[in-house]
């Protein structure tokens, strides 16, 4: 008997990623979703066992438990995904999918993450200002970037929707929620609403 994904999540997280690509490859998933994460749940030892940062998500299969985003997107493409979603191996379309792939992480998330810390997840009292428009600018750096590429296509890699929308995908929500993302691009924010037509997508952001 097949074991279903179990996704512990939190709502407008990274685990939209990994519910996204089983909404994708139709994988049976189960979430778990975490009512209250708060400092007391990402310190408990129970969670610390699955997370060792204290983050999310997690994914479990069987004896499996991993807690990274991009590699939980990545098992599932290659457990399920029977070269769905990723270019042909042998094309050079696939080194530019993992290029943008993990560049949604990597690079561009990293600045986002500094953004939130210093100006919504710490106290008050420990926030860094001028850690702020340094982010502001890496960011930016990464944004222009994107739009850059889709002048060229679609979507990131050529023609075709890939996991690498995915990863950038959810990376351009954030984004868009901390103001980074607006109409000055015009090319980014059209991609980004054409992906939040995909139900896989939708169904993501409301769970």
């Amino acid at each position: 008997m097949n074991q279903s994904i179990k996704i512990y999540h939190v709502k407008g997280t990274r685990s939209i990623r990994v519910i996204w690509t089983c909404e994708e490859l139709n994988v049976d998933y189960q979430l778990e979703t975490i009512p209250r994460f708060d400092a007391e749940f990402k310190s408990s030892p129970s969670w610390r066992s699955k997370s060792p940062t204290g983050k999310v998500p997690v994914m479990e299969h069987g004896n499996l438990s991993i807690f990274e985003s991009g590699a939980m997107v990545q098992y599932l493409l290659d457990k399920y995904g029977n070269g769905q979603l990723v270019p042909d191996h042998a094309s050079a379309d696939y080194a530019y999918y993992l290029q943008w792939f993990w560049f949604a992480e990597a690079t561009f998330a990293r600045p986002l993450g500094d953004i939130a810390q210093n100006t919504r997840i710490k106290p008050p009292d420990e926030r860094i200002a001028a850690v702020i428009p340094d982010a502001e600018g890496r960011a930016l750096l990464c944004l222009q970037a994107v739009e850059a590429q889709l002048a060229q296509s679609n979507y990131l890699v050529g023609s075709k929707f890939t996991a690498a929308d995915i990863m950038m995908g959810y990376t351009l929500h954030l984004a868009t929620g901390m103001g980074i993302l607006n109409e000055e691009y015009a090319r980014t924010m059209a991609y980004l609403d054409a992906l939040k037509t995909r139900p896989g997508f939708q169904s993501a952001l409301i769970a």
